[in-house]
């Protein structure tokens, strides 16, 4: 080390950090005084500067990330998600909601990621470095990669960073989610690799021209490609795959449209997440009453597949995906 460290005082700092979430110098006492002081002075443990902090009243908290190279410029942000277990009883820990991308090129009309455009792909260390601004906030049990941007459009990154996470911070393959729009090609090169993550895919409808309203980048995509793609990566990883519909009211919550959902999927090994819709300030779209919520998942689950419903928390905090970011 150019610091007059020895290789095994890096091995020691990746230990700290990644492991025991040690995030000052000054407390890694396994280093050397003069390197802690010589660290401590020209080279932070992080790279990602907290820029904003947006926390609810049930504990969720979102944090806005400025990245290194813009120089604190809020422009150059991503969001990162905070959410505690409901109760002590519910979990070990919270979930954590991390981001893979700076915007997103997808550009679905009722997601605020995508409503300033995609700048770039993160980096590895930059998707990373969220894991670690989140546990400084509490122990995390779980993640869901399903902030700001398409995850499957930055795989190698993704990979390269949940390994770590996986395997040096301790949270299970089973304990993360990614959630992706479905790209067929993506999904099946992501199988192959048997990454440490499970697979969420955004469906929100079961009907092709919807669907390419909904999902502009898929609009060329036909609905039993992506569904196709899904079959491929459960007979490839032994993982079935959960399939998400944010619920707009009057637009994809009709009866009909859980009928044809219900229709699409019988037979697969899946799951169905129905995510009644988190309001985006001056959007267009309003979130369903929830007694059409119950009546959309008890007709999907009467063609045999599972259903569950996902309240959002943290509306206060500005919660849905993008939000905190364009506000800033």
């Amino acid at each position: 080390m150019e610091r007059g460290g020895r290789a095994f005082h890096a091995r020691i700092l990746r230990r700290e950090v990644l492991e025991r979430g040690t995030l000052k110098y000054e407390a890694m006492t396994g280093l050397p005084d003069r390197l802690r002081e010589s660290l401590s002075r020209d080279l932070p443990v992080l790279g990602l500067v907290e820029l904003a902090r947006s926390p609810s009243k049930d504990g969720t908290c979102k944090l806005l990330l400025g990245l290194a190279e813009g120089e604190g410029s809020k422009a150059q942000s991503i969001e990162t998600v905070h959410i505690p277990p409901l109760s002590r009883k519910a979990q070990s820990g919270a979930t954590l909601c991390v981001s893979t991308q700076v915007g997103c090129p997808v550009g679905c009309p009722f997601c605020a990621s995508g409503k300033a455009g995609l700048v770039r792909n993160l980096r590895a260390d930059e998707i990373l470095e969220q894991y670690l601004h989140g546990r400084a906030l509490g122990a995390i049990a779980r993640s869901v990669v399903m902030g700001i941007g398409e995850p499957l459009l930055n795989f190698d990154a993704l990979l390269a960073a949940l390994t770590i996470v996986h395997k040096e911070m301790g949270i299970g393959a089973r304990k993360i989610t990614v959630s992706s729009v479905g790209f067929p090609e993506r999904v099946r090169r992501a199988a192959l690799a048997r990454p440490p993550f499970q697979l969420a895919i955004s469906l929100h409808t079961a009907f092709d021209e919807e669907r390419a309203a909904l999902v502009p980048a898929m609009a060329k995509t036909p609905i039993e490609e992506v569904l196709s793609a899904g079959d491929f990566w459960f007979e490839t990883t032994g993982r079935e795959v959960t399939y998400e519909v944010v619920l707009l009211a009057g637009l994809n919550d009709t009866l009909q449209h859980a009928e044809e959902l219900g229709r699409r999927l019988a037979g697969r090994r899946a799951t169905v997440n129905l995510i009644p819709f988190n309001p985006v300030v001056d959007g267009d779209f309003q979130r369903p009453e929830g007694q059409r919520v119950d009546e959309f998942r008890e007709l999907v689950e009467n063609a045999g597949v599972v259903a569950r419903v996902r309240w959002s928390r943290g509306l206060e905090s500005d919660a849905a995906c993008g939000q905190l970011r364009l506000r800033n």
